[in-house]
């Protein structure tokens, strides 16, 4: 069994923790997908892989929030800390805007 390349941390909060993998978030079938990079986030413009093993090849993990082994449902609201050491807040409602993405907090190591 392979590490997986991201911890879930509570009700929301993803941790990217493998920086030669992408992370490739999917939330169900009406939110756009985000892409998680070693350093930093935005929306994905790309075709979204078919399955797992084609986002492997390109470098990607496809991260499906509604699956059982991350939040089994939708988020609205989610958390993701890269590893650059930035947790970034992705509110799904405010897509379009400039608040879709946003730090929410950046820690100093």
């Amino acid at each position: 069994m392979t590490e997986k390349p991201f911890l879930v941390s509570g009700r929301n909060t993803l941790i990217h923790k493998l920086r030669k993998l992408d992370l490739l978030i999917i939330n169900g079938e009406d939110y756009p997908a985000v892409v998680v990079t070693h350093k930093g986030i935005k929306e994905f413009a790309g075709k979204v892989p078919d399955n797992k093993r084609d986002a492997k090849l390109q470098d990607m993990e496809l991260v499906d929030l509604t699956s059982i082994d991350v939040f089994c449902e939708e988020k609205i609201l989610l958390f993701v800390q890269t590893i650059n050491g930035k947790e970034y807040k992705v509110d799904y409602s405010k897509h379009g805007t400039s608040l879709f993405i946003k730090i929410h907090q950046e820690n100093a190591f």
